[in-house]
């Protein structure tokens, strides 16, 4: 069961008494009632094409009739929206996209370039800051065309985390909320900065790294891994290259002002307890609420902690809020 911590209560959110098999039951327990009441993909996700700087970006949409709010979701490091929001299983109900929809809401998913069906620039190459100029641009199409009240939610995962906290303190002003799951980098840590000689690599994506998130035992159906492990490689069979990683050291906690909510999976080995305290603990906006999914892994979002997943987000989107 999930774990919420609010600013300024104990921050010891480590529950190790519960066993990792009893954790796999109340999961499943939760997931089973809440996916019966999930709505059933209505066909493939809508792909709209975004403009940024005049090079074309793949944003997919799911909309719920009459939505309530929108939603933008961003992918992690090496694979884009469709495996990591969509995910389609025979039987089961895996795609957040639809989870969100059937919860009142519009949902888009931005392919950022050289992802999905977002195609490389002439540089080659992806960046902190032109991910965060093409996260603006997708965010501003989203907020003119969802049909949806008020400006968006934006939740980023793993790598699309970092891009995210970063846009959050560049242009507060386009979201309404921020939703971080698997952030990675420690505030004190320092990214050194090296000559730029490389060339990209264009290396091939392999079956073992597209299974490598789920590790946290009996969270997933084999399955589901199987048939995302075939949706990745489908989607992204070549590595994208990013350089001038240096630019992730402007990420700075105190200039996020935004409302934030941070969701970490208790045995994520990328997004430590050390790692998310620290974020925590020196976000500048006071409204902020930290999450804890016991027993989950990197990949909360798709397993079978999702309703938990999903009910963290919604229940933060759609807190009282008290305007002073």
């Amino acid at each position: 069961m999930p774990q919420a911590v609010d600013a300024g209560q104990p921050q010891d959110l480590m529950n190790r008494s519960i066993s990792r098999s009893l954790r796999a039951a109340i999961a499943a327990a939760l997931f089973l009632p809440v996916a019966a009441s999930v709505a059933r993909a209505q066909g493939a996700p809508v792909k709209h094409t975004v403009t940024a700087d005049g090079h074309p970006l793949a944003v997919w949409e799911k909309r719920a009739p009459k939505p309530k709010g929108a939603i933008l979701l961003l992918h992690g490091r090496t694979w884009s929206t469709l495996p990591d929001f969509d995910l389609q299983v025979p039987g089961e109900h895996r795609s957040l996209m639809d989870a969100l929809v059937a919860r009142g809401y519009s949902v888009y998913g931005l392919d950022l370039r050289g992802y999905g069906a977002t195609p490389r620039d002439a540089s080659d190459w992806d960046t902190a800051d032109r991910s965060v100029d093409d996260l603006s641009a997708a965010l501003a199409w989203v907020a003119k065309n969802s049909g949806a009240p008020g400006k968006p939610a934006l939740l980023g995962w793993s790598n699309g985390s970092l891009v995210s906290a970063l846009f959050a303190q560049r242009h507060a002003d386009q979201i309404s909320a921020l939703i971080l799951t698997g952030y990675p980098k420690h505030p004190d840590s320092t990214i050194v900065t090296v000559p730029d000689t490389a060339k990209p690599a264009h290396a091939k994506t392999t079956e073992k790294a597209a299974a490598s998130d789920f590790i946290a035992p009996g969270a997933i159906s084999k399955k589901a891994v199987d048939v995302y492990v075939a949706a990745a490689l489908k989607a992204d069979p070549v590595r994208t290259d990013w350089h001038h990683l240096e630019q992730w050291n402007a990420i700075d906690p105190k200039k996020v002002m935004v409302p934030t909510l941070l969701i970490q999976g208790e045995l994520d080995p990328i997004a430590p307890t050390a790692t998310q305290a620290a974020f925590f603990s020196r976000l500048g906006t006071a409204d902020r609420q930290w999450v804890v999914m016991a027993g989950g892994d990197h990949a909360s979002l798709m397993e079978n902690l999702q309703p938990a997943f999903v009910a963290a987000m919604i229940n933060f989107i759609e807190r009282p809020v008290w305007h002073r």
